[in-house]
């Protein structure tokens, strides 16, 4: 993933993605990705990140706004910063950052993670309402921001993109909420972005489940729970992780698509 945009709900989300490296060498690179959502094949919005990654640490920026028909009615724009280091080529989460602005509303996040675990966060405190989840300290804990968790680990030595890429659950706090992104593998594309990335992807089914945070009331999360999600990876040139190439969400009003139509990545590596 985080831009949203519905063209029934003013949301938005900021997808991010970066690099990692093998074991043997780190490789030293660039990411850089445009993203356009469309709904019902009307464009909504774009998306833009960029990530570099030097030796055992990686740093990504990514932002979205709306875009197209939608513009003219809603106003939203988002944006999120991630750092982190690399242990066995899987990443470590430190700090995250996100500001939402709707219209005249706007919304700061600021969280270190140490361990898995909140050490520290500056977030807007939620309105309280009788039927919102609780945060506990227990949801703070063994957890991943929305950015990191999004950067998957090839698995084995081939280096060959499969099916275990989707069988994982991804435990997420975005300062807000905690919900599980769970993974499992439906099938194996083929890809040709405008620019840069061209190969397999691995689309995997997401089933979306809310655990803290939310009001058990909201439509948002009525929706995401009941619909039929795919999230397609895409391998990084140079580095041993996939990241979100394309997501799918499946709507009565025509499916809401973000698609990568520029990934480039430029690479060198170094011996430890």
């Amino acid at each position: 993933m985080s831009f949203r945009s519905f063209a029934f709900r003013r949301q938005s989300l900021a997808i991010a993605a970066l690099l990692a490296a093998t074991a043997t060498v780190q490789a030293q690179g660039k990411l850089e990705a445009r993203y356009g959502v469309t709904m019902a094949g009307l464009s909504v919005g774009t998306a833009d990140f960029t990530l570099d990654l030097a030796r055992d640490r990686y740093t990504v920026a990514a932002s979205g706004r709306a875009a197209g028909m939608l513009s003219a009615v809603v106003s939203g724009e988002g944006t999120v910063a991630a750092s982190g280091t690399l242990r066995d080529g899987r990443p470590a989460p430190g700090t995250f950052t996100s500001r939402i602005v709707r219209e005249d509303d706007k919304a700061d996040t600021a969280m270190t993670i140490a361990d898995g675990t909140v050490v520290k966060l500056v977030a807007e405190t939620p309105k309280p309402v009788a039927d919102r989840v609780a945060v506990t300290e227990a949801h703070r804990k063994g957890v991943v921001d929305p950015i990191s968790a999004l950067l998957v680990p090839m698995a084995g030595a081939s280096g060959v993109i499969g099916k275990d890429a989707c069988e994982r659950t991804l435990p997420v706090f975005d300062g807000r909420r905690r919900y599980d992104l769970t993974l499992t593998f439906k099938r194996m594309d083929k890809v040709k972005a405008e620019k840069g990335y061209a190969g397999p992807v691995a689309v995997c089914a997401v089933k979306f489940t809310a655990r803290a945070g939310h009001r058990s009331s909201s439509s948002l999360v009525k929706f995401l729970s009941e619909r039929d999600i795919e999230l397609a990876l895409a391998p990084v040139v140079g580095a041993r992780l996939l990241v979100p190439y394309r997501v799918t969400v499946a709507s009565m009003f025509g499916n809401l698509v973000v698609e990568a139509t520029q990934f480039d990545v430029t690479t060198q590596t170094a011996a430890k």
